[in-house]
């Protein structure tokens, strides 16, 4: 069962608040990603970043229960930032989102202690600043285009 766990956290929500906070964000920011990055590049990023935030918290976090999209809607935002780069430079947007989204969720973390999964909120962050990177550089784009879903 932990092995998929490690993808199924995602859908489990603590409660009504914490679950339309997620998907109000995500169905926000959603079609953006969808349109820009194509559907299977976006499963693909999901599932992704589902795993390596599971095998995160399993290796340093094994008593702690994952529960939650906050991951995944924190890549969301970072890809939806990468949006508007071109030739390879990187939007100042990205920047400014990037720097506050994780800077705030690394000083509320060293501030409050409640239970929410910062390491997440922050993986999910840089995974998505990771993946609009690499899409824009590394060829990505390519596959979009060949497959056309």
């Amino acid at each position: 069962m932990m092995y998929l766990r490690l993808f199924t956290h995602t859908i489990a929500h603590q409660d009504l608040s914490h679950y339309s906070g997620n998907f109000l964000l995500l169905l926000a920011v959603g079609p953006l990603v969808e349109e820009k990055y194509g559907s299977k590049n976006v499963l693909i990023m999901i599932l992704t970043t589902s795993a390596i935030i599971g095998l995160i918290n399993v290796i340093f976090f094994p008593r702690t229960m994952l529960l939650g999209a906050s991951g995944i809607v924190f890549m969301f935002i970072l890809l939806a930032s990468f949006a508007n780069m071109k030739d390879g430079r990187i939007p100042l947007t990205v920047i400014l989102v990037g720097t506050l989204y994780i800077g705030n969720e690394i000083v509320s973390g060293v501030i409050s202690h409640d239970n929410i999964s910062r390491m997440a909120h922050i993986i999910g962050g840089l995974l998505g600043a990771l993946f609009g990177y690499l899409y824009h550089t590394n060829g990505l784009q390519s596959k979009k285009g060949k497959y056309r879903y």
